[in-house]
């Protein structure tokens, strides 16, 4: 089988999978979990399979045109490099483990058959993203994982935070695809042609008339699809679905396509100073502010949640530098952790009956219960701080090695404000996160007071691909020696200065959270615990504002009772409250946005009801009046009849006198 037929299966499996599952979910339950977990499982095969013949090598084309369109043709092409095969590879070694993980997380929820069908068609769709060579088939994909991950967060639609997390992730996504969808059209129109080697022939041959125009309409669709500043809003309300929902799309698919959609049309924002400032802007921004959120969260999802948007800041500050290579890598990397974080979490919260980081810290022995997701948690949360030798190290350093490169002037046609601004955001962004990381880890596995429930062992599957995704973490760093050919012959290896600043700023955010929360544990056994979130998965969800407002029923004001178990909240003191908060972001949206446009809703529903409807009132009644009057004079008397023609007659003759007298 040649290269080409083997990827275009690697993303017709799983929507096979979708289709079938859709088609026999309720007439054969028994064919439910088999079409969810072996299609996908299939497709991961054979993308390993197109990796090993892709082999790093030069770049496997094949198109067929799709449709004449008249002007710009649209092709069904399929476009294999490095890049493509390798994340290709990721998204379908993640979708199979949430597929297999979801077959005993959500084992008795009704609604699993069309739960796995959407799996499968998101996860085609990303693989459709990853392999086409033609914008326009792309954005079907793109598109596509949009009203997925609308049902998929959506799934416990009971719950008003769900039913408003998943229409909140549906509409700040769609605000950024329209600009998106006029850049792509635009850029079609400079090029001639939705093919992505054209397009790259295109700008290398300086064709593109408006690139930096062309380069910040898409930028806004990434912006909203990979959960930037300032359209990341909508990522950390996504926790209101299945936790293997949010692991599917932090780690492999959705806010990953907008991270691999600049690395392929890179040359096109690289033309282009301006959009690598306003990139890089929005990434050093994104990185901070989240790490900062990150560190005031008490919900173990939403710390993971603004987890992934700093780190998706990292990647698309390595694309503002220039350097796709450190971007890919460290998306394959994190996808890696990510995933593995997230899954375990889902082990926490069920074992810990809880999601509040606040309720595990007065918990003893929750490490003991769950030993599986306490060491694989441990190894992805190194990772995630980026401590050697694991890899989210060797990946961050990419990133950052990229900048301090640019930062010094020795990349051509990169600003050398871009790379400072990265540089610094990263080290101060590592320094947070390595916070963090430890302090989610203390909170959850070091607490002190009651004994953790028993909920008796975890299921084998959920166990098993802990483990299972805990062989990437550890050993993915060795792709920056052994694998520079799969990315553009970049070399990864960390740099010595970057390494050391990163490693330094790493170790110390760990040993001001470590030294805060032994600080804070004493006065953690000696006050009561409010009533906390529950778990999602198993009951209505909780959201952090109803947390926050359980906690001020049993403290009373939140900000002048701090919880004694959160030493995030300590070390940030009077910041806190605006870090849990977002900053306030959805706020200032509802000023500038929402309330404006209730307004003039309801302005335009007066105007219909008191102005457009009383004119139509009005032309209605006059007729009416009219032909009442006209109905009374049909009294079917026809004497009155012959008064009244008698009359006229009268009344005409004496008319027709005055008319012949006065002429």
């Amino acid at each position: 089988m040649s290269t080409t037929t083997t990827a275009v299966l690697v993303p017709l499996l799983p929507f096979l999978g979708a289709f079938a599952g859709i088609l026999t979910g309720r007439r054969a339950p028994g064919f439910v979990r088999p079409l969810a977990v072996l299609p996908t499982l299939a497709a991961a095969v054979l993308a390993a399979v197109v990796a090993w013949q892709q082999g790093g090598g030069d770049a496997l084309d094949a198109a067929t045109r799709l449709t004449p369109t008249g002007s710009v043709p649209v092709d069904l092409a399929l476009h294999l490099d490095g890049f493509a095969v390798l994340v290709a590879l990721l998204v379908g070694v993640v979708a199979t483990c949430v597929q297999l993980y979801s077959t005993a997380y959500l084992r008795d929820d009704p609604r699993y058959p069309s739960y796995a069908a959407l799996v499968s068609l998101f996860t085609a769709a990303m693989l459709l993203v990853v392999y086409s060579g033609d914008l326009m088939v792309l954005l079907v994909g793109w598109e596509i994982m949009g009203i997925c991950s609308y049902f998929l967060v959506g799934h416990y639609w009971e719950t008003e935070a769900a039913r408003t997390a998943s229409l909140k992730a549906f509409l700040v996504t769609k605000l950024g695809d329209v600009p998106f969808l006029i850049g792509i059209l635009a850029l079609a129109a400079d090029a001639g042609t939705f093919r992505i080697n054209g397009i790259l022939t295109a700008v290398a041959a300086g064709d593109i008339d408006h690139p930096t125009l062309i380069a910040l309409l898409l930028l806004a669709g990434v912006a909203g699809k990979s959960a930037q500043f300032p359209l990341h809003t909508w990522l950390p309300d996504a926790m209101a679905g299945p936790t293997p929902v949010s692991a599917l799309i932090h780690a492999a698919t959705m806010v990953a396509a907008g991270v691999y959609f600049i690395a392929r049309l890179l040359p096109l924002f690289t033309a282009s100073a301006a959009a690598l400032v306003v990139l890089a802007v929005m990434a050093a921004v994104t990185m901070v502010g989240s790490a900062l959120a990150a560190l005031a969260q008490d919900d173990i999802k939403r710390v993971l949640a603004y987890s992934t948007v700093g780190q998706l800041g990292y990647m698309t500050g390595a694309l503002a530098v220039g350097n796709r290579s450190a971007a890919v890598f460290h998306l394959i990397s994190h996808g890696a952790f990510k995933a593995l974080l997230f899954l375990g979490a889902g082990v926490i919260i069920h074992a810990a009956g809880t999601n509040s980081l606040a309720a595990m810290a007065r918990m003893r022995g929750l490490a003991g219960r769950i030993p599986d997701a306490y060491w694989t948690m441990t190894v992805a949360l190194l990772a995630l701080a980026a401590i050697p030798p694991f890899s989210g190290f060797f990946s961050k350093e990419a990133v950052l090695g990229a900048a301090e490169h640019a930062a010094s002037g020795d990349a051509e046609g990169i600003p050398g404000a871009a790379g400072w601004l990265v540089l610094a955001a990263g080290l101060l962004t590592a320094l947070l996160t390595a916070a963090y990381a430890t302090r989610l880890w203390l909170m959850a596995f070091r607490g002190s007071g009651a004994e953790a429930p028993d909920h008796g062992k975890q299921p084998a599957a959920m166990n098993t691909v802990l483990w299972v995704l805990s062989v990437p973490t550890i050993a993915l760093g060795l792709a920056a020696w052994k694998l520079p050919g799969w990315f553009d012959g970049d070399s990864l290896t960390p740099a010595l200065t970057t390494s050391v600043l990163s490693t330094g700023c790493a170790l110390a955010g760990a040993i001001v959270m470590y030294a805060a929360w032994r600080r804070t544990a004493v006065l953690a056994a000696r006050t009561p615990l409010g009533a906390v979130a529950a778990d999602p998965d198993a009951a209505p969800y909780v959201s952090e504002e109803e947390t926050i407002a359980s906690h001020e029923a049993a403290y009373g004001d939140i900000a002048a009772a701090p919880d004694p178990a959160d030493p995030g909240r300590i070390l940030l003191g009077p910041l806190h409250r605006h870090a849990a908060a977002g900053f306030h972001l959805d706020a200032v949206y509802a000023a500038l946005f929402v309330r404006p446009t209730r307004a003039a809703a309801r302005l335009a529903r007066f105007l219909d009801r008191e102005v457009v409807e009383t004119y139509v009132s009005g032309a209605a009644t006059a007729p009416r009046l009219l032909g009442a009057a006209v109905r009374r004079a049909q009294t079917g008397n026809v004497q009155t009849y012959l008064s009244a023609l008698l009359a006229g007659a009268v009344v005409l003759a004496v008319a027709a006198v005055l008319v012949a007298n006065g002429a």
